[in-house]
């Protein structure tokens, strides 16, 4: 491919995410997190009352918790005024529901989707889809085949309605309490939009259910659930995408992500993430792993002023497995915190995290991680292994794994590896034809390749001119 064509390429891709389109509200909230906000956001959603306890319960733990400072090397977190934060915009849609059919969605909206590449995915590898802009999910459709075995994939606020049996009994009870931490209580007073997953015993979707997640307006948080009830013996793929223009003001994302795998059940839970530099991005995001179950986190973060990601596995079940594969990309005026923590405790369960970092110009990357093997969790296992790359002297890249282990007979192996991108690797592969920036782009991408190989090969794709923009510091 020629300099020329991949500059229009890249330049395509840039564009998918810069755009921005003119604020459209039919409901839109005061700013700040008071009881009058998180009354009208349960109004305006005609809940029922259980939902709006819940809501008020998690308002009040919400003002009782304090931001969380004091851990070494996090991100700043000073200047985020979360009373600045709109929490709740309904866009100006006609279907609370969200649509089923691409067509019936206002021009604005479903250019936005179209521009995001959506229908394209649609028709090509998904089994469902689900599209949530601003606070509310827009679209909202499955495929027959999987609807007629029972599969549900629909938007939260609908299952809320549709299955409240299901959903009280998952949500943000056992696996994400909103007594967790400041940010799983705000998320459970102003919640909005997201996805429900129930797949039926036995039952395996072959194809991936996707949702995204676009926020438009300045200013405003978003705060999206997602629920996944995977019964014993199935198997789902879900992947989540992300994305933000760039404003002058802080945006604020602070999903929750709640995963059941029941016994012998495999749920995998993929997300590319690639929010705008104004945006700070902290989510609770938990699995609760039952006998002989399997978890698999694959995560790619880049964007955002700052994050603080670690997805958690608990293995419950005897038998049951939990792997982690991230990368965080971190460029000038960024910290991107993630991580992984795992509990295992049970016997014979099993755990491997690989994290992968790259920093540059000043960026600042940083694993934190836990371990936990509990007594009595015999002959369990786990392996970690960071790695991290760095481009020049001003950017950091940190590993704060933390592991307490309280049972002799297991097996622990960790690993960790902190380097810059070498001349000679340079110059080797220059000696080969390639330019300086082909040279880097070659290792990088040699480097990240065990995220891209357990993505579909159209996000692989993706997540590699992510990479690219992100080092030629095109994106936000």
């Amino acid at each position: 491919m020629s300099s020329e064509q991949d500059h229009l390429k890249d330049t395509d891709t840039e564009a998918r995410f810069e755009f921005k389109k003119e604020e459209r509200s039919a409901v839109k909230s005061g700013k700040g997190l008071t009881e009058e906000v998180v009354n009208l956001i349960s109004d305006d959603k005609d809940e029922p009352d259980w939902m709006r306890e819940r809501r008020l319960r998690a308002l009040r733990q919400y003002h009782a918790m304090p931001l969380p400072t004091d851990w070494p090397g996090q991100p700043d977190l000073t200047e985020l005024d979360i009373e600045e934060i709109v929490p709740y915009i309904r866009p100006d849609v006609d279907k609370r529901e969200g649509v089923d059919d691409w067509d019936e969605l206002p021009d604005d909206i479903k250019d936005t989707f179209e521009q995001l590449g959506i229908p394209e995915a649609e028709r090509k590898a998904l089994s469902g889809v689900g599209a949530q802009y601003e606070s509310e999910v827009v679209y909202q459709n499955m495929q027959e085949q999987w609807e007629e075995k029972g599969v549900i994939f629909m938007n939260m606020d609908q299952a809320v309605k549709e299955h409240p049996e299901i959903v009280k009994e998952h949500f943000m009870t056992t696996c994400v309490p909103p007594s967790d931490n400041k940010f799983a209580a705000l998320h459970g007073a102003v919640w909005s939009g997201g996805s429900f997953v129930y797949v039926p015993e036995d039952i395996t979707v072959e194809m991936p259910v996707q949702a995204y997640f676009r926020m438009n307006s300045e200013g405003m948080g978003q705060f999206e659930h997602t629920l996944i009830v995977a019964e014993p013996g199935s198997e789902v793929h879900y992947i989540e995408g992300c994305s933000a223009p760039k404003y002058g003001k802080h945006n604020l994302h602070s999903g929750g992500v709640e995963v059941f795998v029941k016994e012998g059940a495999h749920v995998q839970y993929s997300t590319v993430q690639n929010w705008s530099k104004n945006t700070y991005n902290l989510n609770t995001k938990r699995a609760i792993v039952e006998a002989d179950g399997t978890m698999e986190w694959v995560s790619g973060s880049m964007g955002s002023k700052a994050t603080m990601l670690y997805p958690c596995s608990i293995l419950k079940g005897r038998g049951a497995t939990d792997t982690h594969i991230t990368i965080a990309f971190a460029g000038e005026g960024q910290n991107i915190d993630t991580g992984a923590k795992v509990y295992h405790n049970a016997p014979n369960t099993k755990s491997t995290i690989e994290s992968k970092s790259i920093s540059k110009d000043g960026g600042r990357t940083n694993y934190r991680g836990l371990v936990h093997i509990a007594d009595g969790a015999e002959n369990s296992s786990t392996a970690v292994e960071c790695d991290a790359l760095m481009f020049d002297n001003e950017s950091t890249s940190d590993t704060m794994p933390y592991m307490e282990i309280e049972e002799s007979k297991v097996d622990v192996a960790h690993e960790a590896t902190v380097g810059k991108i070498g001349d000679e690797d340079i110059f080797y592969l220059q000696s080969r034809g390639l330019d300086d920036d082909d040279a880097k782009k070659m290792i990088v991408a040699g480097f990240i390749e065990p995220i891209t190989e357990e993505l579909p090969i159209e996000y692989a794709v993706e997540l590699n001119r992510l990479i690219e923009l992100e080092m030629e510091g095109s994106l936000g």
